[in-house]
């Protein structure tokens, strides 16, 4: 029986018109960072953002809640993920 390993990605979005960097799990997010200010007016980090699919905060939380019913939120649930090192450092709450 195969097991399903996860693979998580990330890359910069915008989130309300704010860029951030978002994190996924098969490519459904489940969290980001908020950038620092320097970053936040760097053209290569708007220019990715730009070309990246835009979200606001209610569908972030729709997608957490989907993935925390599936109990496949990689923060709250522990899953063979194929690079965990990509995971945000810091808790999210």
């Amino acid at each position: 029986m195969a097991i399903f390993r996860y693979t998580i990605t990330r890359k910069h979005v915008f989130v309300d018109n704010e860029p951030v960097l978002m994190y996924y799990i098969e490519n459904i997010p489940f969290a980001f960072d908020i950038l620092e200010e320097n970053e936040k007016h760097d053209k290569w980090i708007l220019a990715e953002a730009a070309l990246n699919q835009e979200y606001t905060m209610e569908d972030i939380f729709r997608y957490s809640d989907y993935l925390i019913a599936e109990e496949c939120h990689p923060v709250l649930f522990e899953l063979d993920l194929v690079n965990p090192e990509v995971l945000p450092d810091e808790p999210v709450s």
